[in-house]
């Protein structure tokens, strides 16, 4: 690893066993909810493996580090984690599968958006 350095946990099913549920108990209920199968959610899933992700990277700032992971990360992705309308909304108690669809959506008109992965058609 060229200048990189390790990574605590090996993935974020770890960080969450290990450490994120510890640093976040919460009374659970009306105004909190949270689903033990957290992995089977979409947006729960991305969102916590942002959060061990900025996780690692901030822990090794001993100046500030974790209290920018508290206030930039940790606070405002659990906000919307635990909310009793979040990802979990449905899970009371056990996990149940999310009721409600996606959002909807339409094809934009042709030729709005390019593929931002081709280098010569970036920056106009």
């Amino acid at each position: 690893m060229d200048g990189e350095q390790e990574l605590f946990y090996p993935h974020v099913a770890a960080f969450v066993e290990d450490r994120l549920i510890y640093l976040y108990t919460r009374r659970l209920g009306q105004q909190f909810v949270w689903c033990p199968e957290w992995f089977r959610h979409a947006e729960a899933l991305s969102r916590l493996d942002s959060l061990w992700r900025a996780w690692e990277h901030l822990r090794l700032d001993p100046a500030t580090g974790m209290s920018a992971w508290w206030r930039d990360h940790a606070d405002p992705q659990m906000s919307v984690l635990l909310d009793p309308d979040g990802p979990f909304a449905a899970c009371r108690g056990a996990h149940t599968e999310y009721p409600i669809p996606p959002l909807p959506v339409e094809d934009p008109p042709a030729g709005l958006f390019f593929d931002q992965r081709q280098p010569n058609l970036r920056g106009i």
